[in-house]
């Protein structure tokens, strides 16, 4: 009876609970989206990213320098009279000039071929930020069925040890009329036992799953919304794995990026190798000067210059070659990581496409499999009764048939997440994913937290 009242505990503190609101997926990966810091850091990072573009664009628009100086001079005259005999004194005075430069690049291959990679980075970037935002659809989804399935093992285990402590309670009368041998009152003690370690494994990872679905938002759940019974397990569509890798190799924001990469990367070898080019700048500058004491040509002088400057790299130590073959050997690196990608890709889409085909039918295959577990247990427990089995048989009957009602929930949860993952390989994966599997959510059936009870027995 211990065992039932535990459990009796356990469900009035979820009936207790229960009425109160229960979160959906919806609301957790809203809460994800605002509070996630690897979404957090993605965003920063993309915004950093963007500042390449603008940094890149001024080298290819005006520049205007100004500068200014002054001084204290002292002007002395050692041994010098004037036409009196007098010693002709010291004197002291200030000068000061200020010039402004104005400088417009006219022609500078390099910098437009830098400005171009640095827009496709920034493109590299984007998909990069709405891969972690696709990413997070997948994490959020990926823990919140944890929890579920953390859930329903625990249910398991607690059906389990209610039934194997019953068996025990109707094993222990008939050994003390006489009707059975002590090996099974013994062997339904072991079975209890084992039923109780595995609750109490179940009970921690339920709140283990919790903790680490608030990872994802910093905010703590009590209740979650669990997944309904009419959620439709089927093939994935189109039904058509060519299709279906044909849409990666399209959209997959991976290999979008790393397009992206290979264009800024090839924008880099022409950059460098316009380094041998000639560039022509246009000059504006003004400068004017006032010197204290006296000067033959006055003591304030202003000029204005207009120039054009051309320039013509010769040699400079080997320097822009190195840097042609870097950027080269850069490309290369850019097209090879490409093509593991589309590889990659290809490999995950493929093998993920069956793998939902493969939940679809392993589903069905499960709940037969409860309704044959069913069966066989009554069978074993009916010819337990009239002697043809042992208790070792019943045991085994009835945690087939909980591991098969585990194995279905289990095989539910995988059939979602499969199906996640396969959209997020073809680049589909959207907010509206989320809310379509939120709409076979049920708010009349929860999963609770409730305090661990390991240390009870």
């Amino acid at each position: 009876m211990k065992y039932l009242n535990r459990a009796m505990l356990i469900i009035g503190l979820a009936l207790i609970v229960s009425y109160g609101h229960a979160t959906d997926v919806v609301e957790i990966y809203q809460d994800a989206q605002i509070n996630d810091p690897i979404v957090g850091a993605a965003k920063a990072g993309y915004a950093a990213s963007q500042e390449a573009v603008p940094q890149a664009r001024a080298l290819l628009l005006p520049s205007i320098n100004a500068s200014a100086s002054t001084s204290q001079s002292e002007r002395r005259f050692p041994g010098s009279r004037d036409p009196l005999g007098n010693s002709i004194p010291s004197s002291q005075f200030n000068s000061h000039d200020w010039n402004a430069a104005l400088q417009q690049p006219v022609i500078n291959v390099s910098r437009w071929y830098s400005l171009a990679g640095a827009k496709s980075q920034v493109e590299a970037a984007g998909y990069d930020l709405e891969g972690t935002k696709q990413d997070l659809i997948v994490r959020v989804v990926r823990s919140y069925l944890a929890v579920l399935r953390a859930q329903d093992l625990l249910d398991t285990t607690e059906a389990e040890v209610i039934a194997v402590q019953r068996q025990l309670e109707q094993v222990q009368q008939r050994f003390d009329v006489g009707l059975v041998a002590i090996t099974d009152v013994l062997e339904s003690q072991a079975a209890s036992d084992s039923a109780e370690v595995r609750r109490i494994q179940a009970a921690g990872d339920h709140s283990i799953f919790f903790e680490t679905l608030s990872t994802l938002t910093g905010i703590s759940y009590e209740r979650l919304n669990r997944l309904s019974d009419n959620l439709p397990i089927v093939n994935p569509s189109p039904v058509d794995q060519e299709e279906w890798v044909r849409t990666a190799l399209d959209q997959n924001l991976g290999i979008k990026a790393a397009r992206e990469q290979l264009i800024s990367a090839r924008k880099n070898v022409r950059a460098r190798a316009s380094d041998h080019l000639p560039t022509i700048d246009a000059q504006v500058s003004h400068f004017n000067n006032v010197t204290g004491g006296s000067e033959f040509l006055g003591n304030q002088t202003t000029s204005t210059a207009f120039s054009l400057r051309f320039n013509l790299p010769l040699y400079n130590g080997g320097a822009v070659r190195s840097r042609v073959k870097q950027a080269s050997a850069q490309a290369e690196q850019s097209q090879e990581l490409l093509t593991n990608q589309q590889l990659t890709v290809t490999r995950d889409t493929r093998n993920l496409y069956i793998a939902v085909a493969t939940d679809v039918v392993r589903v069905r295959a499960r709940l037969k499999a409860i309704t044959s577990a069913k069966s066989a247990l009554e069978a074993t427990e009916t010819g337990y009764e009239v002697g043809t089995r042992n208790i070792v048989e019943v045991l085994q009957a009835q945690q087939f048939l909980f591991a098969s009602q585990f194995d279905y929930a289990d095989s539910r949860y995988n059939y979602v997440i499969n199906l996640m993952l396969l959209k997020q390989a073809a680049g589909t994966l959207a907010t509206a994913d989320v809310a379509e599997l939120n709409t076979f959510t049920d708010p009349n059936d929860q999963v609770v937290r409730v305090v661990s009870l390991q240390g009870q027995r």
